[in-house]
């Protein structure tokens, strides 16, 4: 895992965003390759100025990510965790954001090396420091079966290994990410169609409770957009206009410690990316916080 810091000469600069902030943004997004879409971050950034951005599924080594032109638009401060041609998370931030050394932490959640989690914490000053932890959850393959598909396996072992973090938790802490799993009847376009199928099963929908409940997370989405309200993150590349059918699911989520829970003014999902040049087939979410 790859810590990159700004120049010293910028840390004035830091501490004088932080100083002058009265709200925080933080997005999160599963950009599906961060070099192939470098061109549609930079104008998400651009236009909607997130303090910090977790990324998911990077498909970057640390020392291929394109850091400079984040470094260019203020995000100086930044924890790679790369892996080639798969997977990868990013935290890319505007803000000094301190390394997390604790035995919580270091709980190892892929238990197999792969770059699925990187986590931060970042200190308000008079604001307080909270802990952001980036996830991407295995997408668990096509069989719904631990029995006869590893990757589903691995998928339930993911999460339950999240759980057993969650537990241990004793600060504010932001949980993003693609967590492959949409628990919600309302949060897939067919519940009744989707029962069978990997991100929408029982197992997995009570494998993400279970780590709901293991922290009392607050689900941010669903805290601004109660079900059944629809609330999509995620469409297929495989229909040829994802508009028509709008057969989306929520993939993507934001949870919150009960005291970060209690600071947020406000959640969206920017479902008009998923239109742009070159989309992820995920779009991302911003949530924001009062400091």
């Amino acid at each position: 895992m790859l810590n990159i810091e700004g120049l010293a000469g910028k840390a004035g600069g830091a501490a004088l965003h932080r100083a002058a902030m009265t709200a925080l943004k933080i997005a999160s997004w599963n950009i599906n390759s961060v070099r192939a879409r470098i061109g549609i971050v930079e104008r998400f950034l651009t236009e909607q100025q997130p303090d910090v951005l977790c990324l998911q599924e990077t498909k970057a080594m640390d020392d291929v990510f394109p850091a400079e032109p984040f470094r260019a638009l203020g995000y100086r401060h930044q924890r790679l965790h790369g892996q080639k041609m798969h997977h990868g998370v990013a935290i890319l931030s505007k803000i000094p954001i301190h390394d997390v050394d604790d035995a919580c932490w270091r709980y190892d959640w892929q238990d197999n090396g792969e770059a699925r989690h990187v986590g931060v914490r970042l200190d308000l000053g008079a604001g307080g420091s909270f802990r952001i932890e980036n996830v991407y959850v295995p997408a668990g393959g096509d069989i719904p079966d631990p029995a006869v598909n590893p990757k589903f396996a691995q998928k339930l072992a993911f999460v339950e290994r999240m759980t057993r973090w969650a537990e241990c938790l004793a600060e504010p802490t932001l949980l993003v990410g693609d967590f492959n799993i949409a628990p919600l009847e309302s949060d897939v376009w067919s519940h009744k169609a989707l029962l069978d199928v990997v991100s929408h099963t029982p197992v997995e929908v009570a494998a993400l409770g279970g780590l709901a409940a293991a922290h009392d997370w607050v689900d941010l989405g669903r805290h601004f957009y109660p079900a059944p309200q629809r609330l999509f993150t995620w469409w297929s590349y495989r229909s040829p206009d994802w508009t028509v059918n709008d057969r989306g699911r929520r993939l993507d989520h934001m949870w919150a410690s009960a005291a970060m829970a209690a600071r947020a003014t406000g959640h969206r999902v920017h479902e008009d990316c998923r239109a742009w040049l070159k989309p992820s087939d995920h779009v991302p979410l911003v949530t924001e916080f009062a400091v």
